[in-house]
């Protein structure tokens, strides 16, 4: 690496595409969409915010380490898998983890190898990730000592080699070996990559209620639970608002009424939700 080589970067979530794809749609980002091995999938954005142009006259310009954390952290609150970010440009090189609510955690290297993160980033990149705690994190540690024969693409090369442990396996062209200009062609020219683009808001909103139906609280949401649930909202409801009619409690009505409210919204949007589903044929 050196300081005219194009920045770049790689998204890599640790699910299949189609778990990842209504997550990576609430982005709104150009971006292409594979799989990366066993249970990992590879994310390979266009650029643009650090490649000049996001803005009028292409002058908006942003780092792209700051774009890839931002983008991360997005991706990892919508899910409940991790998801890593490899960047790099003319002057550095590094990785950010995202998972769920925590902190994320990152290491940078300058564009000679020369370490410049924290040690600790190392081993909580390892339990978060599930790798062995004693044979990958020596490997990782390897990575923030000073080598003079290895500059930062290697040391994100290293790093993809401890992931491989896991099941990760990225598609040939898809590393920082690629000049990040080429690197959304070279996907491209991949035929199991699929391209993710920006979406109306209608579609958003649509993307939106698949990744929550996709958390723990889909089942709540739709199907049988939530049809339950529903019935017992209506059930409470109705009797708490009459009585609370009859004693003239403003507290017990409103209690009621949003018990009934909650109720018939539910069983609203479950059907609702079908109706959709059996139009796009996918009921």
């Amino acid at each position: 690496m050196n300081a005219t080589s194009p920045a770049g970067a790689l998204l890599l979530c640790r699910a299949e595409p189609e778990t990842v794809r209504p997550v990576a749609h609430l982005l709104r980002e150009r971006m292409l969409l594979a799989p990366a091995g066993d249970g990992w999938s590879v994310l390979v954005p266009e650029g643009k915010p650090w490649q000049g142009g996001a803005g009028a006259g292409g002058t908006d310009v942003e780092p792209v380490d700051r774009v890839v954390a931002g983008w991360v952290t997005a991706l990892a609150v919508g899910s409940t898998w991790p998801v890593l970010a490899l960047w790099w440009d003319g002057d550095r090189a590094g990785y950010t983890l995202a998972s769920g609510f925590r902190r994320p955690v990152g290491y940078v290297w300058l564009a000679d190898g020369t370490p410049a993160g924290e040690d600790e980033a190392m081993r909580t990149f390892a339990e978060r990730l599930g790798l062995d705690p004693v044979l990958d994190v020596q490997s990782l540690e390897g990575l923030t000592r000073t080598d003079p024969d290895a500059d930062a693409r290697i040391r994100l090369r290293g790093l993809l080699a401890v992931l491989t442990r896991i099941g990760l396996a990225l598609p040939p062209g898809l590393d920082p070996d690629t000049p990040g200009d080429r690197l959304y062609a070279a996907a491209d020219d991949r035929p199991e990559a699929e391209p993710l683009v920006r979406t109306g808001w209608r579609e958003g909103v649509r993307a939106g209620l698949d990744v929550v139906e996709s958390s723990r609280l889909g089942p709540w949401m739709r199907g049988p639970r939530a049809q339950v649930l529903a019935g017992a909202q209506l059930a409470a409801g109705l009797p708490l608002t009459l009585w609370g009619l009859r004693r003239r409690g403003g507290g017990w009505v409103l209690a009621g009424a949003l018990l009934l409210a909650h109720g018939a919204l539910g069983l609203a949007y479950d059907r609702i939700r079908d109706a959709e589903d059996a139009g796009d044929g996918r009921g």
